[in-house]
């Protein structure tokens, strides 16, 4: 195993102590009512009271605090539906039922303002605005739908999504000889490798973001490269709730092994192809688009 291999899984399996994953114990329970069901004044019945013991995070609003823990807090409401659109949130009653100061409810609902979940008027308030408005490529908001009662869909939309974006990377990252890049991308895939054969499924979810992150950088396109949240994203919701990754499996690997070996014969064809099987491993994915043809 090579040294950057170890390291990585070494510094996985010590930050998972402690780590709540996506869709265990500490996520906002959400309710599977429809929408239309829901009346009456916003409900923090199902909320949790104490911020402190929310599952730590490591992107976006989360991990950050008092602030970040509300974020997350009303931010799965809102997406769940328990807060459905047009519902009025009055800050002196969020901050009294989870227990924090008027600036922590101020600065969080600016954030969930600028992913367009709330609009705050004048003389009007703070209001959930409609699914139209939210921001659906920001990360936190894709990871509270994928484990929310619109899981089906946004998975789906994901998967879709990865179909129109990282085939076309890796057809773009053929034609850029970065050594360096591709000796990462080579050392990701033997990191999987590793974690494969000793079922450390942290470790190898890990390195299949990294990898895929990696790809889209190199492939030299801005636009490209500003929706690389977005595929990381889509990794750690694609699979069940506790491995938080595509399902590792041999066929998966072999597929990102053939992505490094078309990478490096400059074969642009080949990547894309090699990314397009990749992507159906799954049958999610299968569902959505036919697989590639032969040729």
């Amino acid at each position: 195993m090579s040294t950057l291999a170890h390291t990585m899984m070494t510094a996985a399996r010590a930050a998972d102590s402690g780590l709540v994953g996506p869709g265990e114990l500490d996520r906002y329970p959400y309710a599977e009512a429809p929408v239309a069901d829901r009346v009456g004044p916003p409900s923090w019945e199902g909320a949790e009271p104490e911020l402190g013991r929310v599952g730590r995070r490591a992107a976006g609003s989360r991990g950050r605090g008092l602030h970040g823990q509300l974020v997350q807090q009303l931010g799965q409401m809102i997406v769940s539906g328990d807060l459905g659109a047009d519902r009025p949130l009055v800050p002196e009653e969020i901050g009294q039922r989870f227990e924090v100061s008027r600036t922590v409810v101020r600065e969080s609902l600016r954030v969930l303002e600028a992913k367009g979940l709330v609009s705050a008027r004048p003389n009007v308030g703070t209001r959930v605005r409609p699914v139209s408005d939210w921001n659906l490529l920001d990360p936190d908001i894709i990871e509270w739908r994928a484990f929310g009662p619109q899981r089906d869909d946004q998975r789906r939309e994901l998967s879709e999504l990865r179909w129109t974006i990282e085939p076309l990377a890796a057809r773009l990252a053929a034609g850029h000889g970065r050594e360096d890049i591709q000796q990462r991308l080579a050392d990701m895939v033997e990191i999987m490798g590793h974690a494969l054969g000793q079922g450390d499924a942290l470790t190898f979810s890990r390195a299949d973001a990294e990898f895929h992150s990696l790809l889209i950088q190199v492939a030299g396109n801005r636009m490209l490269e500003h929706l690389s949240g977005i595929v990381s994203a889509a990794l750690q919701v694609s699979g069940g709730p506790v491995t938080g990754c595509d399902r590792p499996n041999e066929s998966s690997l072999a597929h990102h092994a053939r992505i490094v070996d078309a990478l490096a014969a400059a074969d642009g064809a080949a990547a894309e192809t090699a990314m397009r099987q990749l992507l159906t491993v799954h049958p999610e994915v299968e569902r959505v688009v036919p697989a590639p043809r032969e040729h």
